[in-house]
């Protein structure tokens, strides 16, 4: 930067100052920094000295985080981010450079680059660091190796460098030229004079070079010839500094005044697509730096020397509120620099001090840095020493002079024998995965063991403890891999094995016993499957969500309810939330916040999923309870106001899980804050002692609930940053209490599993007091506490073990606005008066209806899954054939599902099963809101659309909506067909055996709905042909199979009838519940890929009515020409003409069964069509004059219309 106009002070530092290559005192030393420092006769340490201990940072704000003193005394010069790893470079104005590694800022290299001149700037290479002086070009190896040494004349005066490519280097000062150097050659390969001397900053866009002056000027120049494009007259005085982002330029500098140069506070900002300036930007510091952090906008850090930081964005309006303070050790700020992630700031101060501030607690400098290398251990040349007792210690680390005698191992032939080693069992993986071609097995290298290595034994009895004997050689137990017999079978992380029909026949049965129904878990960012669980089993957000209907295209809540729906109609049969996922996926705050995983990333495991599902049980109930704060009922979607939950203006997520707070901030000037707030979940904040002592859950809920913390806050008295006492107090209690637990390291790990020893201490003590007390028990009473009615009164030491979480808590609101909280079980009397008087006495009892925990599986990467206690009316509605219409405890693990005992939901062995997220539940909460069920959904919305398409014509129109008089009742025909496009191809396997193994199949979207009517006038004609938009990257068309070309499916250039999925899904949500029959081919993919649940009596699909047991599927097409004489699908394929013919064959259908009452001649029928096709080898001939594959008569009559 120029350091003209900036504090005179600074002169004092004269570069004779810090001449000699030894460090000394300053005289300018501020002692508070001797505090730690033990000085020797020779000089001052040169350890990096801890200023300030890490502290707590807030994620996504910038706060300090470490702060060290790279050189004792002497001004920091330059400070620079490695870009290339996690280093932080530092020079000083005695020319000394340091580098510290990591956030931790641990001091990795210090060495001398000049002995007389400063650094002015610092530039990061792939082999080595580039070292800016007055007339000195250094480039230096990371530990402090020279590679070269350029001087340049002694009359120049260089300020700045950029790097222009990988090789070529200018260098810039206050003299008339600039000058290129070549960084293989180190030569200079040419001169390029300036019309304005004095360049002191550098910087390149695509488009120009940028060039400050001291003379307050910003010179644009051309990439290729340097020549000056534009100029612009910033500032009277100096320029201090500018940066470049986008279209705009930000510079901020000195102003001529009467007294001398004076620090201007408008920013003048330019556009550099019109090379105007546009309004200058005031703020409230004297700007000294600036950088744009585009983050998540475009927003400038303007500092100033005295340590004042404010953000703001280029053309808004700059807000005090926005302003920090870096608290440096000297004087003034001297130097400042971002990394290239944007997570840390750095800060050089003039006392040799610097300042890291972050924006997470663990901040990365780069998105990819490269592992850093350390230096390595002194080793001492000396022989290491022998343990005789150790049998494998090998003899060859004795050394061990070359001799023609014999040697005491050189046993005779008559005293040895050979002992072969018998080859150690195979691996039970290997077993496992083997598959058989003939007599040889094949099976994947588990790289267990090293390559044609075996462990050496010596003794025979060694065998016993070789880990090849815990190997199983029985086929029984084969399938159960060894390092998970620690996690429970129902909780392994569950996939789905393809075949080469998909998922037909995989046995979603084999998972799930019951009638409720699970969730796929091959969809991207799935891991929230046991989340969607949670809230469907929650009665009244069940109901609310399916009442919610709004015109948002991605619309969380719609698409919520779309999925609950599913769930209501399914028995048994797995669903997929692709659709709900797909609008989970367009929200900014859920990329934002990190919920959005990568394929990579959530196949191996990589993220946190317990951190990742926390936070998305926050984001879900934030944007739930915004999206059904919105009353205006949309005139597209009429009816669906007519839910009783949108009566207030808050929404009634609010009211279900917000509670109401006061936040009292007490500053120790006395002056005292309260605000109200709310919040929709509480997180667990554990105590700091690690003693056994027992501590109740109760207790660390209400330490959570009634926070109280010191923290630095602002204080209006005392106008200014103070220490304050801040306290929560609750005002009102939530329907649903939410927590967060937490356990997010091995401290509250080891937290939960002491208290859970503690727990299981007490209640075993408790348990064998209670029997003690009582009469003699006969031997037919101590068998009765073995039976289920005994164990209700004394439970078994298995239900016992890992047991901390309480069933049910009660809460009581006190007078003086505190809380009490203690663990209630169903035999206990309320403390605080008896259960009926709960609503006069502020008294409630919540009970435990959800956990949802993470599942350590380091072969999987992990997953999770929910305990969830289903209700009687979810029971009632399934008709459950056991009879159970109780509440009881299920696990749901995706499609897997399995009724549990209750002492399961509660149970954590933290060494594999971690909470996640708890709810508890008031009693009687159903009773309080009305659970009906309107659908939202109406008549109106299969009426004519406008398109999305801009260039769409009407005599383009390939479909008549449906008359008012058309509306189609319960049992009409509707032939139905949809096209698809690929967005992420099939990722297979081939195996050694020649076999082919889907890993993960291609993820389609729909691209074309079409519907045709099936009856009256105009039957064949359709009424509904959607092409369907999408924002998402389609890597395959599938033209052939599709007809769906590059293009139509783009608002921009299509000239179909374009909408969007939301839009035709509720047209095909309304046919299934008015109960129309859907006729077509191969519907249960269309239905799959559309995330639709269609009742099996609604859907009346070809591709089984043509099907003879244990035989092949046979093609829409080859049905067409086989029954019906017609030649379809020639080029490409048409919905159209597809769902029209699937309704000529059902005609054909019921006319060749007699309207199936006469099911052998049928068969007949049946079975010379198969025998038909093999003939044929299931290929239709070829026309001899190849004619469109569209049926020209129907598109007349279409237009006749």
């Amino acid at each position: 930067m120029n350091f003209e106009g900036l504090d005179p002070g600074l002169a004092e530092y004269a570069p004779a100052m810090h001449s000699s290559l030894d460090p000394v005192l300053d005289a300018h030393l501020n002692p508070s920094l001797l505090q730690n420092v033990e000085l020797d006769p020779e000089g001052v340490a040169l350890e990096a000295l801890p200023v300030q201990e890490s502290v707590h940072i807030m994620e996504g704000v910038y706060s300090e985080l470490h702060s060290v003193v790279a050189e004792v005394g002497v001004p920091v010069s330059v400070s620079h981010f490695d870009l290339h790893e996690e280093m932080l470079w530092v020079g000083s104005h005695g020319g000394h450079a340091t580098s510290f590694f990591g956030p931790t800022l641990e001091r990795y290299s210090s060495f001398q680059v000049n002995g007389s001149d400063d650094i002015r700037q610092i530039h990061s290479l792939e082999n080595g660091i580039l070292f800016l002086t007055k007339n000195n070009l250094k480039y230096m190896a990371r530990g402090g190796l020279i590679i070269f040494d350029y001087l340049l004349d002694e009359t120049e005066d260089m300020h700045s460098l950029l790097l222009t490519d990988s090789s070529t280097l200018l260098v810039g000062g206050l003299q008339n030229h600039i000058l290129e150097i070549d960084l293989n050659t180190v030569q200079e390969t040419q001169k390029y004079a300036v019309e304005t001397p004095g360049v002191t900053i550098m910087r390149q866009t695509n488009r120009f070079f940028f060039c400050g002056h001291t003379s307050g000027k910003v010179s644009l120049r051309d990439l290729r010839t340097f020549k000056m494009e534009h100029e612009f007259d910033a500032f009277s005085g100096s320029l201090s500094d500018f940066d470049v982002h986008g279209n705009l330029l930000a510079t901020c500098g000195f102003s001529s005044r009467l007294t001398g140069l004076a620090c201007d506070r408008f920013l003048k900002v330019y556009d550099l697509r019109m090379m105007r300036a546009i309004t200058p930007l005031q703020v409230h510091v004297d700007p000294a730096f600036l950088r744009f952090i585009p983050t998540y906008t475009s927003r400038l850090a303007i500092i100033s020397q005295s340590g004042q930081c404010q953000f703001c964005e280029p053309t808004g309006l700059a807000n005090p509120a926005d302003i920090f303070h870096v608290n440096p050790v000297g004087p003034l700020l001297m130097t400042f620099d971002v990394s290239a992630s944007k997570q840390a700031l750095a800060f050089g101060d003039s006392e040799g001090c610097v300042h890291l501030w972050t924006d997470s607690p663990e901040p990365s400098f780069n998105p990819y840095s490269r592992e850093t290398e350390f230096a390595l251990p002194c080793l001492v040349d000396s022989l290491p020493p022998l343990d005789w007792s150790q049998d494998l210690l090998p003899l060859s680390l004795i050394p061990v002079p070359l001799t023609t005698d014999t040697l005491l191992s050189d046993w005779p032939a008559a005293n040895s024998a050979p002992a072969p080693r018998r080859a150690p069992p195979v691996d039970a993986e290997i077993l496992r995965t083997m598959k058989k071609v003939g007599f040889i097995g094949y099976a994947p290298n588990p790289r267990t063991r090293l390559r044609n290595q075996i462990p050496y034994r010596l003794k025979e009895s060694d065998s016993e403890f070789d880990s090849f004997s815990q190997v199983t050689e029985s086929p029984i137990g084969r399938e159960e891999e060894p390092h998970l017999h620690m996690v429970s079978k129902k909780y392994r992380k569950v996939t789905i094995k393809y075949s080469k029909l998909g998922l037909e026949d995989f046995d979603f049965k084999h998972y799930n016993k019951t009638l409720f129904a699970g969730l796929e878990p091959h969809i991207p960012n799935a891991y929230c499957n046991c989340m969607i669980q949670v809230l469907y089993f929650l009665e009244p957000v069940r109901c609310l969500i399916q009442n919610h209907l709004c015109q948002k295209e991605f619309c969380l809540a719609c698409e919520l309810g779309f999925l609950f729906h599913m769930l209501d109609l399914s028995r048994g049969d797995p669903c997929q939330g692709s659709n709900f996922l797909r609008a989970f996926r367009t929200i900014p705050e859920a990329s934002a916040l990190g919920l959005i995983l990568a394929d990579s990333d959530e196949a191996s495991g990589k993220g946190n999923l317990a951190r990742l599902i926390q936070r998305w049980n926050c984001f879900i109930l934030t944007q739930l309870h915004q999206d059904l704060q919105e009353l205006e009922v949309p005139q597209a979607y009429r009816g669906a106001g007519g839910s009783s939950f949108c009566s207030s203006g808050d929404s009634v997520i609010g009211q279900l899980f917000s509670c109401e707070m006061e936040n009292c901030s007490l500053c120790r000037c006395g002056s005292e804050t309260v605000r109200a707030s709310s919040t929709l979940l509480f997180t667990l904040s554990y105590p700091e002692d690690k003693t056994g002592k027992n501590c109740d859950f109760a207790q660390v809920l209400k330490r959570s609930i009634c926070l109280e913390q010191n923290t630095q806050a602002w204080c209006d008295n005392c106008e200014k940053y103070q220490p304050t006492i801040q306290t929560r107090n609750i005002r009102h209690l939530p329907d649903i209490l939410v927590i967060n637990c937490e356990v997010n390291s091995l401290k509250e790990a080891d937290f939960w599993r002491m208290q859970a020893e503690v727990a299981f201490k007490m209640a075993i003590k408790k348990h064998s007091g209670e029997i003690s007390k009582k009469k003699e028990f006969a031997l037919a009473d101590w068998k009765e506490l073995g039976s289920p009615e005994g164990m209700l009164m004394c439970p078994s030491i298995e239900e016992l073990k890992n047991v901390w979480l309480p069933f049910s808590i009660q809460m009581k609101m006190t007078k003086n606005k505190g809380l009490d909280v203690c663990n209630w079980t169903d035999g206990d009397e309320m403390q605080w008066g008896p259960a009926r008087a709960e609503e006069e006495h502020g008294v409630y009892v919540y009970d435990l209806m959800a956990t949802v925990v993470h599942i350590l599986d380091s072969r999987t990467g992990g997953s999770l899954v929910a305990h969830i206690k289903v209700g009687e009316t979810y029971h009632q509605r399934k008709e459950v054939s056991e009879g159970v219409t109780h509440q009881q405890w299920y696990l749901f693990n995706d499609f897997l599902i399995e009724p549990i005992d209750k002492h399961e939901a509660v149970q954590f062995d933290m060494n594999w099963k971690v909470p996640a997220i708890l709810y508890y539940i008031k009693r009687n909460l159903n009773s309080k809101y009305n659970l009906n069920i309107k659908n939202p959904i109406e008549a109106s919305v299969l009426l004519a659309e406008a398109s999305l398409a801009r260039k769409q014509r009407k005599t383009h129109t390939t479909f008549i909506p449906l008359m008012l008089n058309e509306m189609p009742q319960v049992g009409d025909l509707v032939g139905l067909d949809a096209e698809f496009v690929t967005l992420n191809e099939e990722e297979a396997e081939l195996r050694s055996d020649g076999t082919k193994s889907t890993i993960k199949p291609s993820q389609m979207s729909v691209a074309r709905i079409t519907c045709v009517r099936g009856q009256g006038p105009n039957e064949g004609i359709p009424f509904i042909d959607d092409y369907i938009s999408t924002q998402e990257q389609v890597v395959d068309y599938l033209t052939q199979y599709s007809g769906i070309k590059p293009g139509d499916l783009d608002a921009k250039i299509s000239s179909k009838h374009l909408t969007t999925l939301k839009s035709t899904y509720l047209k095909l949500r309304f046919l299934i519940d008015i109960g129309v029959k859907f006729v077509g081919h191969g519907l249960q993919k269309d239905f799959r890929v559309i995330n639709l649940m269609v009742p099996k009596d609604q859907v009346l699909d070809t591709v089984y009515l043509f099907h003879m047991p244990r035989k092949r599927m046979i093609s829409l097409r080859f049905l067409a020409w086989y029954f019906l004489d017609l030649k379809i699908q020639g080029e490409t394929h048409d919905s159209i003409e597809d769902a029209r013919t699937a309704l000529q064959l059902y005609r054909k259908y019921l006319e060749l069964s007699k309207n199936g009452t006469e099911p052998e001649s049928f068969h007949k029928v049946l079975k010379g069509l198969y025998e038909k096709g093999r003939k044929m080898d299931w290929k239709v001939p070829e026309p001899e004059g190849q004619t469109s594959p569209k049926n020209a008569a129907v598109f007349s009559s279409v237009l006749a219309l």
